[in-house]
Formats: C-alpha cells, sequence, structure tokens
C-alpha cells in the first residue's frame, strides 16, 4: 500500500487542470474550465472542470470524480497504479507500507524485476537498431513483415544477438541480481553455465496497464532448428499468463473509444493493425480465455469481438473458454480470416478499410459459431450429439437477462434448426440449465433470507405515502446537511471550535436514516480524532474509499436532488423554502457559464456572510423534519394503544413534540404548521 504521507504529497501537488488538460481541450468559463468530454462523441462542451473543488463533471453523460478517479477512468488505471502515475508526473517519491514482511518481500521482489526488464527492453532495442546483426537479422525481418520503423518504435519492438552470454554478461556486469535474472527468463543455466535464453530471436515486450514491461516472447527466426517458434516469461510476481492480454496498453484508449475489443491470435497480428490505424486490439496468444482476461476486457467494454484464422489450432483452445465471456455479460462476436490468412497477412493484403468492412459484415455469435464448428466434429455419432445439444443448452441459458429474451429465444430457433431437434425440446432443456442455476444461487442466499419475524416487523410499520414522503425529506435534508459539512465543517465556529464539531454536538442525537450520510459522519468524526490536520474540503474529494469519494462529489456536484413532487408543492412547509434556495443556485450557475465576475463576487460575498446563518437554518430544518417524523410515529402508537397510563405517557410525549415544533418554527419563521 502507499503511505498516507506519500498520498498527502501527491494530494498537495497535483492540479486537476493541469491534468485533465492533458487528455482534454479546456477553455476557461468563468470560474470553471469546459470541454469536450472524453468519455463520450460530443460536439457541444458539456464537460466542467471545477478548479476550486477539484471535480470535474459531464452534464452529457454524467460521468464525475475528482483528479484521481478521472485518471482511473480515463488510462483504466486502479486506485495505487494512478496514484503512481500522478506521483511520477510530479516527481514525489512513492513510500510503501506493508502488512507483513512476507508482502514487504514480494514488493520488493516485483520491483527488482521490473529494474531488470526495463534494462532488457533497452538492451533488445539498442541490438535491433546500433548493431550490424541486430539490423542484418532482427530489423530485416520485421521490415519484411512489412513493419515500419515507426511502429517497430510505438512497440519497443527489440533483438536478441546470437552469442550465447552477449546479454548475460551485459546483465552480471551492470551487477543485476543472479537469481532475478533467472526469475525474468532472461536467461538459463545449462551444464552449470549461465547462458541467454532468447538468442537469435526478435523480441515483443509485454507491458502492464501502465506501460511497464512484465515480460517478453521471443520469436525464433531460424527455420530448420527443433526449438519452439515463441519462448515467453516464465510465471513471477510480475508475469502471469492468465492476466495478460498483449497490447493492452496500447489498445486501451481505442478500445474505451470504439466500445469494442478485437481480439487476435498473435502478437504480430496485434502490431500490424494498430500499424493500420485498427487500436482496438489485443492478443490473447492462442490459449483460451480466462475469467481474468474477460475481465480486463470489460474495464474498456462489454463487447468483445474474436478475430482468428480459419485454419488457427488455437480457435478451438479460445472457443473452451468463451461460456465464461457470457456469465460475465460480454456480447461475444466471432470472424474467421478467409483463404488461410491470419489477421496481420490479411489487413496488409485488402488493407484496413476493407479489413474493418469484412469483420463488421461477418461477424458471428459465439453461440452458433460453437455450434457450427462442433457440428462439422460430431458427424452421425449420436452420443457426440446427445453432447452438443446439452453443451448448447447450457451456453443458452447463461443468456439470461431480462433484456436478452428476444436473443436467447432466436438462439433456441436457430440452433434447433442447425441440430435437426425439436425447438419445443430445446427451449425446455434451457429452461432446466437456468432452474439448476438458480437453485444453486438460491442456497447460497438462503442464508441471507430475513425471517418471518422480521418480515412481520416491516409489514407493522405501516408506511403510507405521507411518510414515504417526510423519509424522502429527512433524506434530503441529510444530505444537505452533509455538503454543509463538507464546504465548511473545517472552518472555525465562533473562533473557538470547528464548525464540524458544532454541527456534531447539535445533531449527535439525532438518527441519520441515510446509510451514506452516515458512513461520510462516522469518517469525519474518525478523521477529527486521528488525524484533524488533514480535515478540509479536499479531503473526502480524494478519499480511498471510492464510494465514499463517489458520494462526496455527488453532493458537490448536486446541492439539491429534488423530486418533482417536493417542487409541485412549493410554497408548503420547507419545500418553499428550498425551492427559492435552488433559484437562487441556478442562477448562480448561470453566472458561472457566463462567466460574469462582477456577479459571481457578489455571489461569494453573500456565500461568507451568512454561513452561520446557512449552517444554523440546516440543522433547524433537519431538527424539524425529525420532529415531525416522530410526532408521526407518536400519533400510530396512541391510535394502536388505548389503555389509559400507556395513553397518557404518549399524548405527553406529544405535547412536548409539539413544543420542540412550535419553537424551531417560529426560530425559522417560516413554515406553517397545521
Amino acid at each position: 500500500m502507499i503511505s498516507q504521507n506519500t498520498i498527502q504529497e501527491i494530494l498537495s501537488r497535483i492540479d486537476i487542470i493541469d491534468v485533465i488538460g492533458e487528455f482534454v481541450k479546456l477553455k476557461k468559463r468563468g470560474a470553471n474550465y469546459l470541454g469536450n468530454c472524453p468519455f463520450h462523441n460530443e460536439k457541444t462542451p458539456s464537460f466542467t472542470v471545477s478548479p476550486s473543488k477539484e471535480i470535474y463533471k459531464c452534464f452529457g453523460c454524467g460521468k464525475s470524480g475528482n483528479t484521481i478517479s478521472f485518471v482511473m477512468e480515463h488510462e483504466k488505471y486502479n486506485y495505487v497504479e494512478a496514484l503512481k502515475w500522478l506521483a511520477n508526473k510530479y516527481g514525489v517519491e512513492v513510500e510503501e507500507t506493508f502488512v507483513s514482511q512476507e508482502q514487504k518481500e514480494q514488493f520488493q521482489t516485483a520491483d527488482s524485476l521490473f529494474i531488470i526488464n526495463s534494462f532488457a527492453e533497452k538492451f533488445f532495442i539498442d541490438q535491433l537498431f546500433h548493431t550490424d546483426e541486430g539490423r542484418d537479422i532482427g530489423l530485416s525481418y520485421f521490415k519484411e513483415r512489412g513493419f515500419r520503423e515507426g511502429i517497430i518504435e510505438k512497440f519497443r519492438l527489440g533483438y536478441a544477438p546470437e552469442g550465447r552470454t552477449v546479454f548475460t554478461d551485459e546483465a552480471l556486469t551492470r551487477q543485476y541480481n543472479k537469481e532475478l535474472l533467472l526469475k525474468t527468463g532472461l536467461i538459463a543455466e545449462r551444464g552449470g553455465q549461465l547462458q541467454d535464453n532468447y538468442r537469435g530471436r526478435v523480441i515483443f515486450p509485454i507491458h502492464n496497464n501502465s506501460g511497464k514491461v512484465i515480460g517478453f516472447g521471443a520469436r525464433i527466426l531460424k527455420t530448420n532448428e527443433k526449438a519452439p517458434k515463441y519462448i515467453n516469461t516464465p510465471e513471477n510476481e510480475l508475469y502471469v499468463k492468465s492476466k495478460i492480454l498483449y497490447g493492452s496498453y496500447f489498445a486501451r484508449t481505442a478500445i474505451d473509444k470504439a466500445d469494442e475489443c478485437l481480439l487476435v491470435e498473435g502478437y504480430t497480428d496485434v502490431v500490424s493493425l494498430h500499424q493500420a490505424g485498427i487500436e482496438n486490439v489485443v492478443a490473447s496468444g492462442g490459449t483460451s480465455l480466462t475469467v481474468d482476461q474477460l475481465r480486463l476486457v470489460k474495464k474498456y467494454t462489454n463487447n468483445l469481438t474474436i478475430i482468428y484464422d480459419g485454419d488457427s489450432a488455437g480457435v478451438k483452445a479460445a472457443v473452451r473458454g468463451l461460456d465464461l465471456a457470457l456469465e460475465e455479460g460480454l456480447n461475444v462476436k466471432l470472424v474467421l480470416i478467409p483463404d488461410g490468412e491470419d489477421p496481420d497477412s490479411y489487413v496488409n493484403k485488402v488493407g484496413a478499410s476493407a479489413f474493418t468492412s469484412f469483420v463488421q459484415t461477418n461477424k458471428k455469435d459465439f453461440i452458433l459459431f460453437q455450434l457450427e464448428l462442433s457440428l462439422k466434429d460430431i458427424g452421425a455419432d449420436p452420443v457426440k450429439k446427445s453432447e452438443l445439444v446439452n453443451k448448447i443448452a447450457e451456453s443458452i441459458s447463461r443468456v439470461n437477462k431480462v433484456e436478452d429474451f428476444t436473443k436467447q429465444q432466436d438462439y433456441i430457433k436457430q440452433s434447433s434448426h442447425l441440430l435437426g431437434i425439436d425447438e419445443a425440446g430445446l427451449n425446455a432443456l434451457v429452461n432446466k440449465y437456468i432452474r439448476d442455476r438458480l437453485t444453486v444461487q438460491e442456497r447460497k442466499l438462503s442464508a441471507a433470507t430475513p425471517d418471518k419475524e422480521t418480515a412481520a416487523k416491516g409489514e407493522a410499520g405501516n408506511f403510507d405515502d405521507t411518510t414515504f414522503d417526510m423519509l424522502f425529506k429527512d433524506q434530503l435534508q441529510e444530505r444537505e446537511l452533509a455538503r454543509i459539512l463538507l464546504e465548511y465543517g473545517h472552518r472555525s465556529w465562533e473562533g473557538q471550535t470547528l464548525i464540524a464539531d458544532y454541527i456534531f454536538n447539535e445533531i449527535d442525537e439525532l438518527d441519520i436514516e441515510d446509510k451514506e450520510v452516515s458512513v461520510l459522519v462516522h469518517a469525519v468524526k474518525e478523521l477529527l480524532k486521528s488525524r484533524p490536520e488533514l480535515f478540509n474540503d479536499k479531503y473526502f474529494i480524494y478519499h480511498e474509499d471510492k464510494a465514499l469519494s463517489t458520494f462526496v462529489i455527488s453532493l458537490l456536484n448536486h446541492p439539491y436532488e429534488e423530486s418533482k413532487k417536493w417542487v409541485d408543492k412549493a410554497g408548503q412547509n420547507m419545500g418553499y423554502q428550498t425551492s427559492l434556495f435552488q433559484q437562487g443556485y441556478d442562477a448562480f450557475v448561470r453566472t458561472v457559464a457566463d462567466g460574469n465576475e462582477e456577479e459571481l463576487n457578489q455571489y461569494k460575498l453573500i456565500s461568507e456572510d451568512k454561513t452561520k446563518d446557512i449552517i444554523i437554518s440546516a440543522i433547524r430544518y433537519l431538527k424539524l423534519k425529525k420532529i415531525k417524523r416522530m410526532l408521526l410515529q407518536n400519533q400510530q402508537d396512541m391510535e394502536l394503544d388505548k389503555k389509559f397510563e400507556k395513553f397518557a405517557e404518549l399524548h405527553f410525549i406529544h405535547r412536548s413534540l409539539k413544543d420542540m415544533e412550535r419553537e424551531i418554527a417560529e426560530q425559522l419563521g417560516t413554515v406553517i404548521l397545521k
């Protein structure tokens, strides 16, 4: 984990305009900046960045967040990767914290492997471009494949020389650790001698999502040797084959924009398609797809199109893992390249436009592709046909979302026709697989199902529309107070304590109904106990708990979330007050958008002058809503219990609550009591 000190150092240096400006052309508009959203195609700018709040919001697609979440979303990084990207950008040294000594050692090993791989990548590139052997053999091979130098440099391709110890000698001279060199697979020990493992091969570095080298693929060039065509890095702390798709680092942005991932078999397929301008492509290496690889695809898109050559032995292996794709919710299509071509040779033969057109017009749904492929193998064998029917039925059963019902029925119709079986029978078999899966899921969930007593208590609450409306207004008031806590909580209250402490003292006895607000209140309290110096209006925008951070950003982007029903009741109770405040806020937003600095300054002055009034008013409104709900509950209890002693007690409570309600209403001076 990255230490809190490092995180705070990163947060103190990052500039949201500087970071987002690397990817989006921003234009200043009043206090904010405006640009075209990078997350969806638009011609009219609706992507707004607030440097004062350090948040962004697209009013077209609805995406919002902070600087870190922008890097995560745009670059498809996880939280730690995004922090490290920002640390590198701003020159912050990353300090790691560890739970155990073993974890620390694993990190140190991984870090060392990164360093060795980086050195090796540069070594192989230098050999390719700056030695006679590299140019005559390696570079000539790439150029024969049609690769231009620009694409070779982009993918950082290289060459390992024929000499037995050229790389080994250089690595040991630079004092790289022998055991770690062996772990990377760059060198091997044969007959008690250390020697190069990839000699006489062209090198394809494999990068992770942040662009660091995690391993290599090395292709042999001689045709008369019995050695394997490719040698890949052995699995280690960095390189886990089941979690890797070659080219994902270079393809991630293009996949996101195209909303489609093209999957091919080999490294050269990826490089050739990129050179042709088709960049939303990755390679599996010809093995069956794993859950981790499919989830990597799903980070970018739900649409996966597999492109293999028709004679490839890897097609069947790839197909075997595609039921997993249906479970992951991916929309899978398959395309076979004709005439014994592969994607590499075919795109060079017909060009990018014709290649793209061929893919779009020849896509086949995975289930139908699987069926047609299997039918060629089973012949007239009834046992194999029975197995195939069950396999297809199970695959179709995984397409069980409500919105995909028509697709599922179409699969059943087409599959029954191809198999020569009764459609109703196949439909029944599909439903059986669905029922079996639901039964398993129900067993897993049975422990979490509420018992009859709990359900009865829920019904006994007897909440009607009035109660629900009141609960909804409670939530709105709680969220408004949470917003105030975020924006003003770190400031001083009458020079003696923090505004946050004042708010907590006032609402401590009140139950917070909104779970997200409750989590935020608890987090603020804990922070004030442990690290009060960190509390400011930006701390929770960048909180490591993504759910909490997202909630905070939603509060700051949407000061009020009014329902139509509430707006229609403007003038009744506090709805009138909030509606007026919303009108003022809307005018403020228009002022910001118009860039009227003079009017904007007037709004700033009002905000500064009225801080205390805003806080007190928000607390009183929340108390008032809580009292109203308590009155409603107490009234229901009075109706249910007519015993004199209990009724007298409840009546006393009712009078006390009414007195409290009247006192707060008089302080507010705006609420009409019935």
